[in-house]
């Protein structure tokens, strides 16, 4: 056999390149020591060399002039349907039992797919914007011209863990930093007592990714959303049995002084400060989290207006248990938290379709349960931070991983899964009210006007905040990574 004249290996060559890796790793130890290298070993990004390890939640400010102060997102976990809240589609109703025109055989996520299916529920016109909402969610469609609606999303992925990876941080894969994360490590929080970043998990459980959904991916640990919710507490924040107020104070106290001592013989360890700005934060969590946590003292009128009132059948129960969640976001953004992340719906192994707006075998049963859980909290929710002019400061987002489709799986009274085009929706500071941006096809199944990426998404929050996307960077791994990678563009048109 003739070998080729020129090698890609040689002897000769091996050991110059190892001699050359092994100089260049050398090099960089040297430097990252001296701290002369471009981004430290310690994370810090060339953004925000104005965080104090010691202080990682204090309030910064944003590249541009923010229209919103706070984030509250709305994640309905399972992908909720657009053809059956938020999409209205009068061609589905006329080609209803047809094949989708072009795609007759077309295989989706779990198989064929059937004919073209209209939805359960009527649409009907709703406020002075005329906006046709579905009759499964009345009191969020009451709310028509408080919302700005985006019809043309589009994801990357119709897998649900990956689509809410993409959804949550911009990322189909594990390991990547949440919108939460990004947004409190640019921007801190105006509340020192409470986590700058919160999620509530749906009473049922936790969305299919579980923690990864508020991760701190490759960011400092102290960006980590904080999961709690309404009928769970925080474990280990009480006393324990036996210690009194004047000796845990005392003994925390204590504490601080230890720390500051032990800070001073260890000048610039930013892991070490970061770890007792931690820890503090949690003792300040005993006296903030059961106070902020308490619903005992809102008045009926509010217990009312979320649906928190309401026990005794099974919609119900789940309901009430929703709403007060919902009350406690409200409370959260009250107090200054700077991102509450507030799911509905839960993954239950074995339970596909019964927690979640996973909706393949059973649509009108499944979502008969899964649209008044919805509803009237989320609604009150909305109605609850107008009237107490929370809005204007407040960015509410929903949304869900992605959309389904216009036909019924063959075999199935449900929807397949569809990331060619769904809806999401905003409220509050900064985006005009009434208004619908976008448009999927005639059907339903693609956007086929101004589609919108998960990108465009992204930006449009972290704009309306206040922060260039291509600026909020993060150097990780050689790369300055940032929430929207090497994509996104502002959705101006539906900026107020």
């Amino acid at each position: 056999m003739t070998l080729p004249a020129h090698p890609l290996l040689n002897r000769r060559r091996f050991l110059n390149d190892a001699a050359t890796g092994l100089g260049s790793i050398a090099l960089a130890h040297l430097l990252g020591r001296q701290g002369l290298l471009s981004a430290t070993v310690s994370g810090k990004s060339s953004l925000r060399p104005d965080i104090d390890p010691a202080r990682p939640y204090a309030a910064r400010a944003p590249h541009l002039n923010a229209r919103a102060k706070n984030v509250l997102m709305i994640f309905c976990s399972g992908a909720c349907s657009h053809l059956d809240t938020f999409d209205y589609k009068p061609e589905l109703i006329r080609h209803h039992g047809k094949p989708l025109p072009g795609s007759e055989k077309l295989i989706t996520f779990q198989g064929e797919q059937g004919a073209l299916t209209q939805s359960p529920w009527e649409f009907k016109p709703r406020g002075q914007s005329g906006k046709m909402i579905s009759e499964l969610v009345p009191h969020l469609a009451a709310m028509a011209d408080d919302i700005c609606f985006i019809h043309s999303m589009r994801g990357k992925t119709n897998t649900h863990g990956p689509g809410e990876n993409f959804m949550s941080t911009g990322n189909t894969l594990d390991g990547f930093p949440s919108v939460g994360a990004w947004v409190t490590y640019a921007m801190g929080s105006d509340d020192q007592s409470l986590p700058a970043y919160v999620a509530i998990p749906d009473p049922r459980g936790k969305p299919q990714n579980s923690v990864n959904n508020w991760a701190p991916g490759f960011l400092p640990a102290a960006f980590q959303g904080t999961d709690f919710n309404a009928s769970q507490s925080i474990r280990n924040l009480s006393r324990p049995a036996g210690v009194g107020a004047m000796t845990d104070t005392k003994t925390r106290e204590f504490l601080r002084r230890l720390n500051e001592r032990h800070l001073e013989r260890f000048p610039g360890d930013t892991e070490l400060a970061a770890r007792i700005a931690s820890y503090e934060l949690a003792a300040r969590m005993q006296l903030s989290v059961p106070e902020v946590a308490d619903l005992s003292t809102e008045p009926e009128s509010i217990l009312k207006l979320y649906g928190a009132d309401e026990q005794g059948t099974k919609i119900k129960d789940l309901r009430a248990a929703y709403a007060k969640n919902c009350i406690l976001a409200r409370r959260l953004i009250e107090r200054g938290v700077r991102f509450v992340q507030l799911f509905n719906g839960a993954y239950q192994t074995g339970g596909e379709g019964v927690s979640n707006w996973d909706g393949h075998k059973e649509l009108r049963e499944q979502y008969s349960v899964h649209g008044p859980v919805l509803d009237k909290p989320t609604a009150g929710l909305l109605e609850d931070l107008k009237q107490r002019g929370l809005l204007r400061d407040t960015l509410v987002v929903w949304c869900t991983e992605f959309g389904r489709m216009p036909t019924f799986q063959k075999g199935s009274r449900g929807r397949d899964h569809n990331p060619s085009g769904f809806t999401c929706w905003m409220a509050g500071a900064g985006v005009k009210p009434g208004y619908s941006h976008g448009a999927t096809d005639e059907f339903g199944h693609k956007a086929a006007q101004d589609a919108v990426s998960v990108y465009d998404f992204h930006a449009t929050i972290l704009h309306l905040l206040g922060l260039d996307h291509e600026r909020l960077t993060f150097y990780h791994n050689g790369l300055e990574r940032r929430l929207t990678d090497v994509h996104g563009s502002v959705v101006k048109e539906i900026l107020a």
